[in-house]
C-alpha cells in the first residue's frame, strides 16, 4: 500500500497529465480548425468547459477602430459584439495586460450592466485573462461568466492563461490568413467593380451604378454622388439613397462636402455632431441619424475637381483608413467613367446631330468605305433607289447597287479616283481633290427612270487618309421641282399626298371630318421650377421625340407645339376610314409610352411626368 507522501505525488502528477493533456486538445483541436470563427468556437467551447462556467466570450482587439469584438458567444447573444477596448472588464484587462477575477460583478465600477440589460441575463462573476501571443502581444481577452460549482480562483486563472497563450498562436495565424483572404476578396471584388461601373457608358444609370456600388463596398448604409455645376458653383445630386426622388442643391463651399471639394482632400469624421462643418438640418428634415462620415473628391485625369463621394454611416464601426483608400482609388475610376460617359453623350449627340441632318436632307446620300462598301443611306437616297429597307443596302458593294444601265456611276468614280495622283498638282482645279459632279443625268432603279444632279465626295481622315466616298443623289425629275419648292411652304408629306391628288384642284382647298388630339404635361410649372432651364429643355425634347412618334406612327399630323402642349390632327387634309380610331390608339400608344419613360426616370432618381389629353372629332 503507497505512503501518503506517494498518494499525493501520483495525485500531483494526474493533474499536471490532465492539465497537459488539455493543452494538447487545445493544440490539437485549434489546428483542425478551418477559419477564425471555428477556431474562436473551439477555444471558447473548451475554456468554458474546463473552468466550469455558464458562458464565455472571445474578444478579439481590432486596431483600426481601438475596439474589442467578438463574433461568437454562447448563450442566446450570437452576434458580433463591439465595445472600446478601454471600456469594461475586458477593457481593462486588455489595456492592463492582466487578469481579473471578480467575484460580484455589479459591486465592480469596470462592470458594464447595459449588455445584461439588452439580454435579460445576470452577471454574478467574472473570470478574465488576456489573450497573449508567444512574444507577449495581447490581441484580445478571454472572458468566462457565472461559476457553475464555487466561485472563481487564482487557479482557474492560470489554467484560463494557459489555455489562451497556448491557443494565440492558431488564433493569431488565422487572423493574418483571414485578413489576407479578406484583402484578395476585397481587390477581386474591387476589379469586377470597376470593369462594371467602367462599363456603363449613359451617364444617369451611371451614377445610380456608382451610389449603389459604393454603399456595398464599404458595406455603409447610404452614400451619395454630388456632381459640382461649374455655371452655378453648385453641388447637386439627383440620386440619393434611401430619400427617394429629390434633387439637392447647395453652394460647392458649404458642409462636409463643400469643404472636401473646396480643399480636394478627404475627410472621415468618426463623430459626424462634433464637427462644426456637418449640417444636421439634414438629419431633422429626413428623420436619419448620421452617425459616420467618409468624403473623398472625384477628380478627372487632368486633376480637376469634378464632384465629391460622400458615405454615411459604416455598418460596423467608423470607417478606416483602408475604407479611405479603397474610396479614393474607386473615385479615380469612376472619375474616368463620368468623363467616358460625357465623352459618349457628346458623340451621341454629334452622331443624332448627324444622322437627324441626313435624315432632313431632301437629296440621297450615300456613304462607301474604302474598299467600296456602302456603310449609310439617308431616308431620301433609300427613296430615291426604291429600297424599303436599310439593312438591304448596307455593306452591299457599290458595283450591284449601281449595276445595268447605272454601271457607268460606278466606272466614272473609278475613273476619278485614278487620276487622282495626276491632279494632285493642278491647282487651278476648282473643285476638291476627287470631287466629281454629273448634272442631270438619268438613272433606273425599281424599273423607274430618275433625273438627277449627282456629287461624289471624298471621305479623309485627321491625316488626309481616305476614308471612302460620299454620293450626293438630287432628284431633279418635274414632281421634284414642283415638291422641291412645295416644300417650302407647307409639310413635305403634305406635299407628296397633295401632289398625288391630280383630279382635283389642289388650291382651291376641301372640308373634311378630322379627329384633333390635344395633350398637355401637368403640373408643368412645378416641373420648371425644379428642373431648371436646360432641364426642362432636355425633359421637353425627349417628352416630344416619344409622343410625335406615337402619333405619326398613327397617320397623324403634328400641328403645332405649344409650350408643353401638343396638337396633332388626325383625316386631314386625306381622310381614312378609322381617323377616330387612329387619334384614340395614338392616344392610348402616349400613355404607355409616357409610363415606360416614368419607370425609366424612376429608376434613376428623376421626377416622372403626367399629361392629360383629350380626343374630338
Amino acid at each position: 500500500m503507497p505512503s501518503t507522501l506517494t498518494r499525493s505525488r501520483m495525485q500531483s502528477l494526474t493533474r499536471k497529465e490532465k492539465f497537459n493533456d488539455l493543452l494538447l486538445q487545445i493544440t490539437n483541436d485549434m489546428a483542425a480548425s478551418k477559419n477564425l470563427d471555428e477556431a474562436l468556437e473551439t477555444l471558447v467551447d473548451i475554456t468554458t468547459s474546463a473552468i466550469g462556467g455558464e458562458r464565455g466570450t472571445i474578444f478579439l482587439n481590432d486596431e483600426n477602430s481601438q475596439e474589442l469584438y467578438s463574433r461568437f458567444a454562447q448563450g442566446n447573444f450570437r452576434r458580433e459584439i463591439r465595445i472600446m477596448n478601454t471600456k469594461g472588464v475586458a477593457g481593462w484587462v486588455f489595456t492592463h495586460k492582466e487578469g481579473a477575477i471578480i467575484l460580484d460583478a455589479y459591486k465592480d465600477d469596470r462592470f458594464d450592466k447595459s449588455v445584461d440589460m439588452r439580454t435579460g441575463y445576470r452577471t454574478k462573476s467574472i473570470l478574465c485573462a488576456p489573450l497573449k501571443t508567444v512574444n507577449g502581444e495581447i490581441i484580445g481577452v478571454s472572458q468566462i461568466l457565472n461559476k457553475i460549482d464555487g466561485k472563481f480562483s487564482e487557479g482557474d486563472l492560470e489554467i484560463l492563461q494557459a489555455m489562451t497563450q497556448q491557443a494565440a498562436i492558431a488564433i493569431q495565424g488565422n487572423i493574418i490568413v483571414e485578413q489576407i483572404e479578406k484583402s484578395r476578396k476585397q481587390e477581386l471584388e474591387f476589379l469586377d467593380v470597376v470593369s462594371k461601373v467602367s462599363s456603363e457608358l449613359e451617364l444617369g444609370p451611371l451614377l445610380q451604378r456608382i451610389i449603389g456600388t459604393v454603399t456595398k463596398m464599404l458595406n455603409a448604409e447610404r452614400s451619395t454622388l454630388f456632381i459640382n455645376d461649374e455655371k452655378t458653383n453648385e453641388l447637386y445630386t439627383e440620386v440619393v439613397e434611401g430619400v427617394g426622388k429629390n434633387v439637392i442643391r447647395f453652394p460647392n463651399h458649404l458642409g462636409i462636402a463643400g469643404s472636401v471639394f473646396a480643399s480636394g482632400t478627404p475627410l472621415n469624421i468618426p463623430h459626424a455632431y462634433a464637427d462644426l462643418r456637418f449640417n444636421p438640418g439634414f438629419d431633422r428634415s429626413t428623420g436619419y441619424f448620421t452617425r459616420s462620415i467618409l468624403c473623398t473628391p472625384v477628380i478627372n485625369k487632368e486633376g480637376k475637381r469634378i464632384g465629391v463621394c460622400q458615405v454615411l454611416n459604416k455598418r460596423e464601426g467608423p470607417f478606416t483608413d483602408e475604407d479611405q483608400k479603397r474610396l479614393e482609388a474607386f473615385t479615380s475610376q469612376i472619375s474616368m467613367a463620368i468623363e467616358n460617359a460625357k465623352l459618349f453623350n457628346d458623340v451621341q449627340n454629334e452622331k443624332n446631330y448627324s444622322q437627324g441632318m441626313l435624315s432632313s436632307m431632301s437629296n440621297g446620300v450615300i456613304t462607301i468605305d474604302e474598299v467600296g462598301k456602302i456603310v449609310t443611306c439617308n431616308p431620301a437616297g433609300l427613296s430615291i433607289l426604291k429600297i424599303t429597307k436599310l439593312k438591304e443596302v448596307l455593306g452591299q458593294d457599290i458595283k450591284d447597287l449601281f449595276s445595268g444601265s447605272n454601271a457607268w456611276l460606278v466606272e466614272k468614280i473609278q475613273d476619278d479616283d485614278s487620276k487622282d495622283e495626276d491632279d494632285e498638282d493642278d491647282e487651278d482645279k476648282p473643285k476638291q481633290k476627287g470631287e466629281e459632279e454629273f448634272m442631270d443625268v438619268e438613272l433606273e432603279f425599281g424599273g423607274e427612270t430618275v433625273s438627277a444632279n449627282i456629287s461624289v465626295l471624298p471621305l479623309l481622315g485627321v491625316e488626309n487618309e481616305s476614308l471612302g466616298s460620299l454620293i450626293m443623289i438630287e432628284d431633279i425629275s418635274s414632281e421634284k421641282r414642283m415638291k422641291s419648292t412645295m416644300s417650302r411652304y407647307m409639310d413635305p408629306g403634305l406635299a407628296d399626298k397633295l401632289l398625288d391628288e391630280s383630279e382635283e384642284d389642289i388650291m382651291g382647298g376641301k372640308e373634311s371630318i378630322g379627329t384633333v388630339l390635344f395633350s398637355d404635361v401637368r403640373s408643368f410649372t412645378t416641373l420648371t421650377e425644379s428642373l431648371g432651364a436646360s432641364g426642362t429643355v432636355k425633359l421637353l425634347n425627349e417628352y416630344f421625340t416619344i409622343m410625335v412618334d406615337c402619333i405619326t406612327d398613327e397617320g397623324g399630323m403634328l400641328d403645332k407645339f405649344i409650350g408643353d402642349a401638343i396638337m396633332a390632327i388626325f383625316g386631314t387634309p386625306f381622310s381614312h376610314d378609322d381617323d377616330p380610331d387612329r387619334g384614340v390608339r395614338a392616344a392610348i400608344k402616349m400613355m404607355t409610352e409616357l409610363y415606360i419613360l416614368n419607370d425609366a426616370r424612376e429608376k434613376t432618381g428623376q421626377i416622372p411626368i403626367d399629361h392629360g389629353m383629350g380626343v374630338n372629332t
